[in-house]
């Protein structure tokens, strides 16, 4: 099974998003099994945020993840990581489509509301980064029987 981590950054979560972007996540059948508000630490956003370190928007990412609460969700499924993107849009909230999280919600690319993990890998190594095995939670649904084959 693929994992993805989301982020809902500091703007969904002071804009009060939460509830909404939660409702759009879980409406799709994704199963959560690991949901915590946190507050990101500047170490943690530079192991996050590694592989653009260098780049000039690089300090720009690290400040915004870290300027306040973010909830951070783990899902786990079959193709988890293209229904995530799907349901979240283009970076670019100007270029998300109608009907995704950042293109119903979204202004600007530096206030794009969500991470998603981009690939299996990243998302199991995203997983890791905020998430302990003791806080991951797997348990059966009755309904997973109507959401995959």
């Amino acid at each position: 099974m693929e994992k993805s981590l989301i982020i809902l950054k500091p703007d969904a979560v002071q804009r009060g998003l939460i509830g909404p972007i939660l409702t759009r996540l879980e409406a799709r059948g994704l199963k959560f099994i690991g949901i915590k508000l946190s507050q990101v630490s500047s170490e943690l956003a530079h192991k996050h945020y590694g592989v653009h370190e260098g780049k000039p928007f690089f300090a720009g990412l690290v400040s915004y993840i870290t300027s306040g609460p973010v909830l951070v969700v783990a899902v786990e499924g079959k193709d988890v990581i293209e229904i995530v993107r799907s349901t979240v849009g283009a970076t670019n909230p100007v270029k998300a489509a109608p009907g995704t999280i950042r293109g119903d919600f979204g202004v600007n690319i530096g206030r794009n509301l969500i991470h998603a993990s981009d690939s299996p890998e990243n998302g199991d190594h995203e997983v890791a980064l905020f998430f302990s095995s003791e806080e991951l939670i797997r348990s059966e649904r009755s309904v997973d029987q109507w959401i995959t084959e």
